[in-house]
C-alpha cells in the first residue's frame, strides 16, 4: 500500500492551517464552508447585475439622457464662466447651475437650446425657482427680444431618440474636452 503525506492548507475564510480530509477539500470545516459559498454567491450576483446593468445603460434612454444633460450643463457653465448670474446679475463664490429660462417640463424641445439655458446661481435657481423676472429681462438683453419671444412660443413635447441623445451627448464631450 502507497502511503502519501497529505500537505495542510490554509483556511481561505478563518485563514487556519488544517489537515485535509477529504479530495479537493478547500476551508477547515462546514461553517467556513457555508460562509465560502455565501461569497461565491456574492461574487457572482455581483457579476451578473453588474452585466445586466451595463447591457442596459447603453439602450437606456433614462442613462444616456443624463449623461447628455450633465455635460450640456458643464459646457453652459464653462461658456459662461466670466459672466455673472442671468437672474440677479451678481457674482459669488457659491455655486453656478446651467439654468433653463424655460423649464425642461414645461418644454422638453427646449432641453439642450444654447439660447435659453445660461449660468444661474444656485440661489436664484433654487430658492427663487429661476428667478424668471430677472432672468427674462438680462435674457433680452443678452439675445434680444426676438428670440426670447420666439422660446417663449415654443411649446412642443419633445421625445428624444437614444441616438439623439448619444450625439448630444459627444458633442458636449467633445467641446469640455477642447475648452
Amino acid at each position: 500500500m502507497l502511503s502519501t503525506k497529505i500537505k495542510s492548507k490554509k483556511c481561505p475564510i478563518c485563514k487556519t492551517e488544517f489537515l485535509p480530509v477529504r479530495m479537493g477539500q478547500k476551508v477547515c470545516g462546514p461553517k467556513c464552508s457555508w460562509l465560502l459559498v455565501e461569497q461565491k454567491k456574492k461574487e457572482d450576483y455581483r457579476k451578473t447585475t453588474r452585466k445586466m446593468r451595463l447591457a442596459l445603460t447603453d439602450k437606456d434612454p433614462r442613462h444616456w439622457m443624463q449623461k447628455a444633460q450633465k455635460e450640456f450643463n458643464k459646457w453652459i457653465r464653462e461658456r459662461d464662466k466670466d459672466l455673472p448670474c442671468i437672474s440677479c446679475g451678481r457674482f459669488h463664490k457659491g455655486q453656478y447651475h446651467a439654468g433653463h429660462y424655460r423649464t425642461i417640463g414645461a418644454c422638453s424641445s427646449l432641453r439642450f437650446d444654447e439660447r435659453q439655458v445660461n449660468k444661474q446661481c444656485a440661489p436664484c435657481n433654487n430658492h427663487l425657482s429661476g428667478n424668471i423676472s430677472g432672468y427674462r429681462i438680462n435674457l433680452v438683453k443678452k439675445i434680444g427680444l426676438e428670440a426670447v419671444e420666439d422660446i417663449e412660443n415654443t411649446n412642443p413635447l419633445r421625445r428624444w431618440s437614444l441616438e439623439e441623445l448619444k450625439e448630444i451627448y459627444h458633442d458636449y464631450r467633445n467641446r469640455n474636452k477642447a475648452v
